[in-house]
């Protein structure tokens, strides 16, 4: 038996849910609304110290780190693999996923807290915001993340090096226009754990309204990512566990901080 922790807007839960649909698995799901709070639980906290998600459970088995997870579900149920057979692609697959884990996840963090995020933790209320900011283990996201989402929630575009973050994601989206003048997907021909990794970070953008801005001139990550939504697994992993009200949120939010991510953009 399957059961999976997560939240609608979590990217790293969206990723394990792709993974979870495409190998055709039922699982149960835990919702998470990490929006409010309910991450920092205790009873929670337990099955994952650093107080995010996805947390998956198997047969009793507790495993956490969505990367670690999506790799663990690869290999108890094994087909569609969704890992190359070649050693080359293998390897360069395991470089996306790193660079999600290292690069692309804490500047999404980042992005989508000063983007959409910080509004609705400020509907909290003062004190609900402190519980909120305190309630952050010291390691979680990154090491740094108690401080920085602080910096974020407080202080929005204000807060300091918030350049730094959407100069990265612009740099890894040309990363992969230059990537996939080669191959169908990032690692060849089939549909990879690196196309399941990079997935979340674009649907991210896109959901945030923004997607088409940083993608206009960069037309193969534009076809790379209609082919994923084009994917029956697509919507039931991104879009279905969202509330309505929180994709509301990201898409007015997201749309009304273009004009900052273009400021932001031309300072970095």
């Amino acid at each position: 038996m399957f059961e999976l922790y997560h939240h609608g807007s979590s990217v790293c839960a969206a990723k394990v849910r792709l993974v979870l649909g495409e190998k055709g698995l039922d699982w149960t799901g835990h919702y998470v609304d990490i929006l409010k709070g309910e991450q920092f639980d205790p009873v929670y906290m337990k099955l994952n110290p650093k107080a995010v998600v996805p947390t998956l459970v198997h047969d009793g088995l507790v495993v956490t780190e969505s990367t670690v997870i999506c790799e663990y579900l690869d290999d108890v149920a094994l087909t569609p693999a969704l890992r190359p057979s070649a050693a080359a692609e293998r390897a360069a697959m395991r470089l996306w996923t790193k660079a999600v884990d290292e690069d692309m996840h804490p500047a999404c963090a980042e992005i989508t807290f000063a983007c959409c995020h910080r509004h609705i933790v400020h509907r909290l209320g003062p004190d609900g915001v402190k519980q909120f900011l305190d309630s952050t283990p010291a390691q979680s996201v990154t090491p740094q993340w108690h401080a920085r989402k602080k910096e974020i929630v407080m202080s929005g575009f204000d807060a300091p090096d918030i350049a730094r973050p959407f100069a990265l994601y612009d740099r890894y989206l040309q990363k992969m226009e230059d990537t996939l003048a080669n191959s169908r997907w990032l690692t060849g021909d089939t549909f990879s754990l690196a196309d399941v990794g990079m997935a979340p970070y674009l649907n991210r953008l896109d959901m945030l309204g923004m997607l088409s801005q940083w993608t206009r001139r960069r037309p193969r990550v534009t076809d790379w990512f209609a082919r994923v939504k084009s994917r029956p697994t697509f919507n039931p992993a991104f879009l279905e566990w969202c509330p309505p009200d929180l994709t509301a949120d990201l898409k007015t939010y997201g749309t009304q901080s273009w004009p900052d991510v273009q400021r932001v953009l031309q300072a970095a």
